[in-house]
């Protein structure tokens, strides 16, 4: 079975970096576009991040100069570094990717890992 498994997250002050880590687990064919997203609780889940096969990257406004998205396709890991962090980005991060497997090809999420940027 295919799982994404968060980890990176954690309390940090304003200014400060983080990075989280996404890997893809179980026996897969590829991955295609990787991606970042958040949720606060009571609000919609927004994107973040995505990054495509070849290495085109995209991003929220919000986060654009400050995050960089990469990905490892030899680990099938995805990355999401973040600095100059700021309170407005506390949220949950949740990793997905769009994975080929023997079973076709389907959206998988991440667990969640919780960001949390405070004095």
């Amino acid at each position: 079975q295919v799982q994404l498994v968060e980890s990176g997250g954690g309390l940090v002050q304003p200014g400060g970096s983080l990075r989280l880590s996404c890997a893809v687990t179980g026996t897969i064919f590829s991955a295609n576009v990787m991606g970042w997203y958040r949720q606060v609780p009571g609000k919609q889940r927004e994107l973040v991040a995505t990054i495509m096969s070849g290495g085109r990257t995209n991003y929220a406004d919000s986060v654009k100069g400050r995050f960089t998205i990469s990905r490892d396709n030899d680990k099938n890991t995805e990355y999401l570094q973040m600095n100059s962090l700021k309170p407005e980005d506390t949220a949950v991060y949740y990793c997905n990717a769009v994975i080929l497997d023997s079973g076709g090809r389907r959206l998988y999420w991440g667990q969640g890992t919780q960001v949390a940027v405070s004095s």
